[in-house]
């Protein structure tokens, strides 16, 4: 099979597709056959070791000293069931499937194997397998940290959302309201359009002003970028508010659950597949330099069969930049 393999830390040109061996599901996994995947922020943060201080010397020992010691990377898988092991009794062959294989990566190839009861569910009806791969890994994040932060047990929460058009920050716009958050969302000029369709109350352009310049009170600001810190924006924080950041320690926890709140939602409306760009298995390269640029306004989905795309439009914006 095909696989992208990453041979050292790097920019996008450590990432070469290689011909690997096809791997084979034990007794407990499940072979899928990858129609698509994603570039996220993760991704490229992992390519090449982009962290700062001493978090490249923790990245170093959990992933690999000189390059990854998985060298297939990826995460949010979107395919079909190919092969089950013989203990498997959630699927069966011929199911279509979406989920995430978390830190044991493979996404990035033709096929993949999967725990059954790891992060991995039927995908929803009404989405191809594009769609699916979107609605994940910033949905998962998202819904992470916002319901650490109380959103489905506290009522009318205000909101701010730092990022709030990549492919977590427009995720948590639309789970926040969802729960009927006042949201407040803080892009760019060309993210305005994207966070009030999706259900942004304000928007705060970064370009004309800075973090630290607001005013407001909070009980909850959600950095979905990494590139704030509490103590810039702790003056906008009510007392018991609360300040969760993607760029900390903190990893957000990926579980089955999440997956099937994010199928509710989106069959019924809630939340779409925000798919920026599409690019294909043989252009990952191209993929990986795009997300780099940090213009990304939403999903960066990569397609891996050689099928024709074929996009439900009703329910995917694709954003022009």
């Amino acid at each position: 099979m095909k696989a992208v393999i990453c041979t050292k830390y790097g920019a996008p040109e450590v990432l070469v597709i290689k011909n690997v061996e096809k791997p084979q599901p034990k007794d407990n996994e499940i072979l899928i056959a990858v129609k698509a995947t994603t570039v996220n922020s993760g991704d490229v943060r992992i390519r090449g070791l982009i962290v700062e201080g001493f978090l490249r010397i923790i990245m170093r020992l959990v992933l690999g000293i000189t390059k990854p010691r998985k060298p297939i990377l990826g995460t949010i898988v979107a395919g079909i069931v190919e092969k089950v092991g013989k203990n498997v009794t959630s699927f069966s062959p011929g199911d279509e499937v979406c989920g995430s294989t978390g830190f044991s990566f493979g996404a990035y190839a033709e096929y993949a194997v999967i725990h059954e009861q790891s992060t991995i569910i039927h995908k929803p009806t009404t989405a191809n397998f594009e769609e699916s791969a979107a609605i994940l890994f910033g949905g998962m994040t998202a819904h992470y940290f916002l319901h650490k932060a109380g959103i489905s047990t506290k009522k009318n929460q205000k909101i701010l959302i730092y990022g709030a058009t990549g492919s977590v920050g427009i995720a948590a716009v639309e789970i926040a309201k969802y729960y009927d958050a006042h949201i407040t969302a803080m892009c760019s000029e060309k993210g305005v359009d994207l966070v009030t369709q999706r259900g942004a109350d304000a928007i705060v352009l970064y370009t004309q002003k800075d973090i630290q310049d607001l005013q407001g009170q909070y009980d909850c600001i959600f950095d979905a970028v990494g590139k704030i810190t509490k103590k810039q924006c702790k003056h906008l924080l009510k007392q018991k508010g609360v300040f969760y950041s993607v760029g900390g320690l903190e990893v957000a926890k990926e579980t089955k659950e999440q997956l099937l709140f994010l199928k509710k939602l989106y069959d019924m409306s809630y939340i779409r597949a925000n798919i920026d760009k599409i690019f294909t298995f043989d252009d990952i390269v191209q993929a990986h330099h795009y997300v780099d640029t940090g213009r990304k306004k939403g999903n960066v989905v990569v397609k891996v069969s050689n099928e024709e795309v074929n996009i439900i439009s009703k329910n995917v914006a694709e954003v022009k930049i």
